[in-house]
């Protein structure tokens, strides 16, 4: 479970994502309006946006587990490289909630981007530094 002052929302998993998804998607707006953040970023973070709302999924959503996975999957390395290629500080001004809350939800971001090559996300932000 997500914890902090903010976020105790209920133990279950469909809690804890119902908790994170409008949260995630005020980052992502905040961040997108920030000039300090690199265009790269910016790009980066609009193309998480079209994929996941588009209808068209390298694995389709209506396959069981695996559409949504590689859906989190995707956003979790965005996250992860928010977190590796944004300055701290920006991320923590446009976070909806505490710092121990965004700890929380990139440490769980870690993991699930821990599956992917470390170079191909190092392409994805390059210096996309903020």
């Amino acid at each position: 479970m997500i914890r902090g002052s903010d976020t105790s929302r209920g133990g279950d998993p469909v809690s804890e994502l119902l908790w994170l998804v409008p949260r995630l998607a005020q980052l992502i707006v905040r961040l997108a309006l920030d000039p300090r953040v690199s265009g790269r970023t910016k790009s980066v973070l609009a193309a998480l946006v079209v994929y996941l709302v588009s209808p068209v999924d390298l694995v389709p959503d209506f396959i069981p587990l695996l559409g949504y996975f590689e859906d989190a999957l995707l956003a979790a390395v965005v996250l992860d490289g928010l977190l590796n290629y944004v300055d701290r500080a920006v991320l923590l001004e446009h976070w909806p909630g505490d710092a121990r809350s965004l700890d929380r939800v990139c440490r769980i971001a870690g993991r699930i981007a821990g599956w992917v090559p470390r170079r191909w996300k190092a392409r994805v932000f390059g210096s996309a530094a903020a």
